[in-house]
């Protein structure tokens, strides 16, 4: 039996892709486990299987082998529309690319994944200004996204990525496209959604992000390389 604690216990995944003739082993017999709060880091060189591993982490991708269960529950082998509503009520999702809609509000964007859940108006728009708020854009929630900074459009993403309360907030490279002192109040922010209980899992080249983990896992040709525990970079913004 797992632990209460155990967000993500993963034996023996294995992602193989067919490319004409030969077999690409993305991923080759991975294991990991993520429990409740932790801060991890996921690194690793261009064709390591990073990106492989994030989109079966996040349920956006199945592995052809082993087994994930996420949250008590075994994903490994849903079909696509339970995996879709697992993805939208467990997994948070913060891209490199903000991924906003262009024409909705701040408020809008970060309603989304609770109208794609069900709730009502009312709950919807409590929950959506909470989320808001907690990012420190309360007061932008009608604004778009081209009337928004950089630094702002990922804190809606951020928003978004918290509205549904996910087990995981899942993070692809959440500073490329920031110059670096929206990067630094983005990470701050980071740092500080892990200290109100948050599980964080950041997948990133950038050793100044990757700094801020509390775990740094490095995968190399498919399998794990790397796995310790670090210190933090200290904490010298406040948002």
């Amino acid at each position: 039996m797992l632990s209460t604690l155990m967000l993500i216990h993963m034996r023996g995944i294995a992602k193989r892709y067919q490319m004409g003739s030969h077999v690409v082993n993305a991923l080759d017999g991975v294991d990991l486990d993520v429990e409740r709060n932790e801060y991890v880091a996921l690194m690793g060189p261009s064709g390591s299987g990073k990106t492989t591993f994030m989109n079966i982490i996040g349920c956006l991708d199945s592995p052809t082998e082993g087994t994930y269960i996420l949250n008590g529950e075994n994903v490994t082998e849903m079909p696509d529309d339970t995996l879709a509503h697992v993805r939208n009520k467990e997994i948070g999702f913060v891209f490199q690319t903000f991924n906003l809609l262009p024409r909705a509000s701040a408020f809008q964007n970060v309603e989304l994944p609770l109208i794609y859940a069900g709730l009502d108006a009312s709950t919807r728009r409590e929950r959506a200004n909470a989320s808001l708020e907690a990012v420190g854009l309360a007061d932008r929630a009608r604004h778009k996204p081209n009337e928004l900074s950089g630094g702002q459009r990922q804190r809606v993403a951020i928003a978004r990525a918290l509205v549904n309360s996910p087990s995981i907030i899942l993070a692809d490279e959440p500073t490329g496209n920031l110059d670096s002192k929206s990067g630094a109040e983005i990470m701050a922010l980071f740092d500080q959604l892990h200290g109100r209980g948050h599980t964080l899992i950041v997948v990133t080249h950038d050793e100044a992000v990757a700094a801020h983990a509390r775990r740094e896992i490095r995968l190399r040709d498919g399998r794990v390389e790397v796995d310790r525990r670090r210190t933090p970079t200290p904490i010298t913004k406040e948002v």
